[in-house]
């Protein structure tokens, strides 16, 4: 074998000089429960990266959640060494989620790989988050390697779904690779295929440094540190660096690569993926889709990072306790380190005192980003009811942005609303399409085109409104299709809808906290349904407390939590009936009393209420 000098990056590494052109780095994409943290384990055994002692099943989700709910929420990139054909590679596997509130953890980690490996169940096929995430590593040139998983199971359909795979990618049959995750199958091939048909990573070792920021993570010890992928250039521990966006500049006290415990290194050059500690505590001083290089000698022009996320449901984050405030700004300053998808802003609510306007990517990173909370920075929080982005067109001409019913001008002053539309795909069997489309057109949906990609799978392409599938309309349409349908959206527009804000009133009182807007035609039953709702969480008090539910001063449903009362007449025993008739005005009158100064608590549940209306 000959080799050229542009090849090398001439230091020690691993006890080998190590070699661009034998790196690769890759990363698994799949729909959700397609068996990818299953492949990376297996790939991690054979490639003896862990030792024996910490084999487990989902060794890379290193999160409690990740663990118990048996998904991916998180990115997780490892290093690996496989020798082939007398000569060691070096692998860099990014591992990603499935479900599609995490997407935007699939495109970081797209954008610092050359390939990709496919991975697709032999007994459900080609589901509709395989397709978005696919598009996804086409637009950023990667190479595809397409695995057929769990193809042990007595159910695969492993002919139908090759052909399946063969239309989409337009690839042979033979090269797609037959696997079983569970069962160590086809883990050799993939190796083989990631070393022959992956491109090693372009980059100059010698050029200025140009790397990459694609994920961070708070130590309490240690600050900040960085995740990144070098472009171009060579760091060197104790080198000066500088990141573009921010100007902020450290020096490179660790650097290292990362195994399943990170690994320091002297130095790191193109094409390689490690991590940088610099002592930094402020988290405003790293984003991720940064650019870092050197003080003295920088790069021409920063990496075009990341595009920034579009939130998809609004939702208010409070402390329980008030005084807590400062250290749930805190929270989630190093929890937005981790997860560059949540964005978030101070408000105040009349009912909850000051918090935070956050917007979430769905339902499940909600669920997630409170889960978080609790378990990582041991913070008590309330969550409102979420919901999306309107664009109010004031009488005056003006386009005011709302994510909260609360910032709702004057409703004299609004021309008209209009909401956002999305473009769903659901892929489902043939025989469920029924009860889908009627699901959808429940929910104001516009069928928009549907295609048969076999005899009996087909896709539906529906256009929706997006407050209408934020509360149940995933749930809903896994149950009508007996978990068959799979489903993935984007951003279509916004269009002009009938929108009215739906006020809920305690004792009269209106609870800012779980005013929603929402379509005309579905507030009656909403407003009933939430009354209903709201009466079995709310705790009786002494007196009776009424849930009302209001458009403007127009009352449309009414509940009432009846008092807990004490039967002051049980000392009487016979006697006039006006001994009894007395107690019960004095009785009547302390109530009155009470509810002018009593205060209704409002338990969590409460405020979930919402999305558990069927």
């Amino acid at each position: 074998m000959i080799l050229h000098l542009e090849d090398f990056v001439l230091f020690p590494y691993n006890s080998y000089i190590c070699i661009v052109k034998y790196i690769r780095n890759f990363c698994i994409i799949a729909h959700i429960d397609h068996g990818k943290s299953t492949l990376a384990d297996r790939l991690l055994e054979v490639t003896h990266t862990i030792a024996e002692r910490d084999y487990g099943d989902q060794v890379l989700d290193d999160m409690d959640l990740e663990r118990e709910r048996g998904i991916t929420i998180k990115s997780h990139a490892i290093q690996m060494d496989f020798p082939y054909q007398g000569q060691n590679y070096v692998l860099n596997l990014i591992d990603t989620p499935g479900h599609v509130d995490f997407s935007y953890e699939v495109s970081r980690a797209i954008a610092a790989c050359e390939g990709a490996l496919l991975v697709i169940d032999a007994t459900q096929g080609i589901q509709a988050q395989t397709i978005s995430n696919l598009y996804l590593a086409i637009d950023h040139n990667l190479t595809i390697i397409p695995v057929l998983n769990k193809i042990d199971m007595d159910n695969a359909m492993i002919e139908e779904v090759k052909d399946q795979i063969v239309d989409l990618l337009g690839c042979k049959h033979d090269e797609i690779i037959e696997a079983s995750a569970k069962m160590g199958l086809g883990i050799d091939r993939i190796l083989e295929d990631i070393v022959n048909k992956v491109p090693p990573p372009t980059g100059d070792p010698n050029a200025p440094l140009q790397g990459l920021i694609f994920d961070s993570v708070f130590n309490s010890y240690r600050g900040i540190i960085a995740y990144f992928r070098i472009m171009n250039g060579t760091i060197r521990k104790g080198d000066h660096v500088k990141f573009v966006n921010t100007g902020a500049d450290y020096h490179a006290d660790e650097i290292g690569i990362l195994r399943l415990r990170p690994e320091p290194r002297d130095v790191i050059a193109a094409g390689d993926v490690g991590y940088i500690i610099s002592g930094i505590k402020a988290s405003k001083e790293v984003q991720v889709g940064d650019t870092f290089t050197h003080v003295d000698r920088p790069c021409d022009k920063a990496i075009e990072g990341f595009t920034d996320v579009k939130p998809m449901v609004f939702a208010g984050i409070y402390p329980i306790d008030a005084d807590d405030y400062e250290i749930l700004r805190d929270s989630l300053d190093k929890l937005r380190l981790n997860d560059a998808s949540l964005s978030y802003e101070p408000e105040s609510s009349a009912a909850l005192g000051f918090g935070f306007r956050c917007g979430f990517l769905g339902l499940l990173h909600m669920e997630i980003v409170q889960e978080r909370l609790d378990r990582e920075f041991n913070m008590d929080v309330i969550t409102t009811v979420p919901n999306v982005s309107y664009k109010v067109y004031t009488t005056k001409g003006e386009i005011l942005e709302v994510h909260n019913p609360s910032g709702l001008p004057v409703i004299t002053t609004i021309d008209h609303i209009e909401e956002p539309y999305i473009l769903a795909n659901i892929i489902t069997r043939s025989e469920y399409v029924g009860s889908i489309m009627t699901l959808c057109i429940g929910k104001r949906g516009v069928l928009k085109n549907q295609v048969y990609l076999t005899t009996d799978r087909i896709e539906i392409t529906v256009e929706l409104p997006l407050g209408e599938i934020v509360f149940d309309f995933y749930d809903k349409l896994k149950s009508i299709s007996k978990g068959y349908a799979s489903f993935d959206y984007h951003i279509s527009g916004h269009q002009q809808a009938d929108l009215i804000k739906l006020d809920i009133l305690l004792n009269g009182d209106s609870v800012d906290a779980l005013s929603t807007l929402l379509h005309r035609d579905n507030a009656y039953e909403f407003g009933r349904k939430f009354c209903l709702k709201l009466k079995e969480y709310i705790p009786r008090q002494q007196y009776d407390v009424a849930i009302q539910a209001a458009i403007g001063a127009k009352i449309i449903a009414r509940e009432t939590v009846k008092a807990v009362r004490k039967d002051v007449t049980a000392k009487c025993y016979g006697g006039d009936i006006t001994r009894k008739r007395k107690l019960l005005e004095k009785q009547k009158k302390g109530k009155k009393r009470m509810r002018q100064i009593g205060n209704v608590e409002v338990p969590q549940k409460a405020f979930l209420a919402v999305l558990k209306l069927d």
